[in-house]
């Protein structure tokens, strides 16, 4: 049978991809062979005991955790010129990320539905909820709200988290923990610039005065001019296709931390505007009104304690602002204004307490309440004003939560938890978690996991309803959707400063919540559409060298069977990772970072051709006393690809960018 282009773009993407495993290989072991290595201080000595938090709400060792968990340090961030959360997340082994020139989207394991918001992983910062109460969105690209600058590590849970987090802990936990104060201590200002007038400045100042208090203030700005975008779904007669400058984003983001003895307090502020160049909802096309706006805003006040010897308490209080704003041009000769938003705002407390209660026992308890106080959605015409939409909605959550590790033998862990959780609106769930964690070897762990989640539907699937082009119904119907996963991991070090990590899953989900077609009105509806299942395996290689040289790389190979015809949409089969960090001459170092994504079918019907990314990115460790540089080339060989998206847009997939420049000039003082 002769070759498809479609077979040969897969033939591509798989020689590109083992070009770039040689590649890796060879450089790392050339730079690795220039110097005698240091065996008794090498850097993944130091990994293998490396402490985790977010899988227990406890620090514990990594390879005790009941869950394998990725690391992302401060040091990887700058390794690889890393933008976004986005862009550290598409690092990650089992993850991939889609982008429809509004908002980034993650998916994981062969899940990633058209329209949602990032619904089924639970983000944080500093162990406190970002998801907000009216989408439940989990902000990953430019609209997260800190700047990558302040982050000390990113811990990503991989599989359900619900039995100590709740909500939302569907596919995955990310945690992103920022740089303590003593590690930024001082002035330090940063100034980046590339392609499309993109620019962007921040600066910071840490302080501490060696009693136990300090404070760290940090602010930003950011711009990008945006460029011309052709989309051949838009090229008629009456219009060429091209959307002029309309890419554009600019943003500024406000962050405040301080601590004094056992208090604690955190402050943050984001605003972000993005010009939309898609049409979607089914706008006009290229009217430079069409927009969106994110605000964010989070208050957190901690107390931390030692009420006896073998206990720590840990209580918190916090308070949320989310606030959305879409500026939409209906495709009418009028081309009329609509503006659509929502708001939400919440409030809460949380305490947790860990106790050693008996030698081989460590006990953890805990209880959450959040009160949903506004969960505001409108949507309007300005002129000539009229009304579509206006509701104001409420919600309480609270969630009881109890786990014990349990030492069974010198070699073998045992972690059980479980969690109640209840929804003004949905009612009461339990969700367990089990791990039995058997350290074979010294350098053999093996860990098997069983454990189940939720998410409840939100605010703006439950209730949103806009008749019309780019409009929905609402669903008060809908109930929570559940996930029940097994994963078998293997953890295994091959030699000094190597190691294998490989994991098995299988995920059911139930009553999974999508967007269908009504059948009378034709408009999308969210529905629980029944039942899913993923299986797939993971490999991920790590070593480090004595010089500082790493090598991180993974193959993941996944799935899903779904009951609907859409099961597969935005699915890859397979996903390739390289990261590559070198040591080059002098101060100057190199992240290479490659990515491999398989064929992904689209919500229409049709399909997204796989593609292989080479990033690079060239920095400096010490340049001057003050001053380091770096430079930065993302799809350094200009390929050409699009993600799929969901069926709001006229486009079945988007394509991305280009090859893209930046430069990074960093001060510190």
């Amino acid at each position: 049978m002769a070759r498809t282009p479609q077979h040969r773009r897969h033939t591509g993407v798989r020689r590109t991809t083992l070009a770039a495993l040689l590649l890796a290989f060879r450089v790392a072991g050339a730079h690795a062979a220039a110097e005698p290595q240091d065996l008794t201080a090498l850097p993944f000595e130091q990994l293998l005991s490396l402490e985790v938090y977010s899988a227990s709400k406890f620090t514990q060792k990594a390879s005790q955790a009941p869950a394998s968990v990725t690391v992302i340090s401060a040091a990887d961030i700058r390794a690889y010129g890393w933008r976004t959360l986005a862009d550290v997340l598409r690092s990650v082994r089992g993850l991939y990320v889609s982008y429809d020139r509004n908002y980034s989207y993650l998916g994981a394991r062969g899940f990633l539905r058209p329209g949602d918001y990032n619904t089924r992983f639970l983000l944080q910062i500093d162990g406190n909820r970002v998801n907000d109460p009216v989408y439940d969105q989990a902000p990953l690209g430019a609209e997260f709200p800190l700047d990558l600058e302040l982050i000390e590590r990113i811990e990503y849970v991989p599989g359900p988290g619900s039995s100590i987090y709740g909500a939302n802990a569907f596919f995955g936990v990310i945690n992103v923990i920022t740089r303590r104060v003593r590690d930024v201590e001082g002035t330090h200002v940063a100034l980046s610039g590339g392609q499309s007038n993109a620019a962007r400045a921040s600066a910071s100042h840490a302080w501490r005065d060696g009693r136990g208090t300090e404070l760290l203030l940090s602010a930003s700005s950011q711009r990008d001019g945006g460029r011309d975008l052709y989309f051949a779904e838009f090229d008629t007669p009456g219009q060429n296709g091209v959307a002029h400058g309309l890419d554009y984003e600019n943003g500024q983001r406000l962050y405040a931390k301080a601590a004094s003895g056992p208090f604690s307090l955190s402050l943050l502020h984001a605003e972000r505007r993005k010009g939309v160049p898609t049409a979607s909802f089914g706008q006009a096309f290229d009217d430079p009104r069409s927009r969106t706006v994110d605000k964010q805003q989070y208050a957190n006040a901690g107390y931390r304690a030692a009420p006896a010897a073998n206990a720590t308490l840990d209580a918190r209080l916090f308070w949320g602002s989310y606030e959305s704003v879409g500026d939409y041009i209906a495709a009418t000769p009028q081309r009329t204004l609509n503006r659509d938003g929502s708001n939400g705002r919440w409030w809460g407390a949380e305490a947790t307490l860990v106790t050693v209660p008996a030698a081989g026992h460590k006990l953890l308890a805990g209880a959450e309440f959040q009160h949903d106080y506004r969960l505001a959605q409108y949507s309007y015409d300005i002129a000539p004003y009229l009304s579509y939409l206006q509701q104001n909605h409420r919600d309480q959550r609270y969630g009881l939560y109890l786990q014990d590790e349990v030492e069974l033998g010198r070699d073998l862990l045992l972690n059980a938890g479980v969690r109640y959780d209840h929804h003004s609106g949905a009612g009461g769930v339990f969700n367990p978690r089990v791990a039995l964690i058997y350290e074979v070897t010294p350098s053999t762990t093996v860990k098997a996991v069983h454990g189940s989640a939720f998410r409840a539907p939100n605010n703006y699937e439950l209730y949103y309803q806009f008749f019309g082009a780019g409009g929905q119904l609402a669903n008060p119907a809908l109930t929570r959707e559940r996930i029940r996963s097994n994963e078998l991991a293997l953890v295994q070090q091959l030699r000094h400063g190597e190691r294998l990590t490989l994991t098995l899953f299988r995920n059911r989900v139930s009553d999974l919540i999508s967007q269908v077609p009504d059948s009378a009105t034709d408009l999308p509806v969210f529905a629980n559409t029944g039942a899913a299942q993923a299986l797939g395996i993971e490999a991920e290689y790590e070593r480090h060298w004595s010089n500082a040289a790493t090598l991180r790389a993974s193959y993941s190979v996944q799935r899903v069977r779904q009951q609907l015809s859409d099961a597969t949409v935005n699915s890859p089969r397979q996903l390739g990772k390289i990261n590559l960090a070198l040591p080059l001459h002098g101060p100057w170092r190199a992240g290479l970072e490659g990515q491999v994504v398989t064929r992904r079918d689209t919500a229409g019907g049709g399909s997204a051709a796989g593609y292989a990314l080479l990033n690079l990115n060239l920095f400096s460790l010490g340049l001057t006393r003050h001053v380091d540089l770096a430079l930065s080339a993302y799809n350094l060989l200009d390929r050409r690809y699009a993600d799929p998206v969901s069926e709001q847009q006229l486009q079945q997939a988007i394509t991305q960018d280009g090859r893209r420049l930046r430069f990074k000039l960093s001060y510190a003082y």
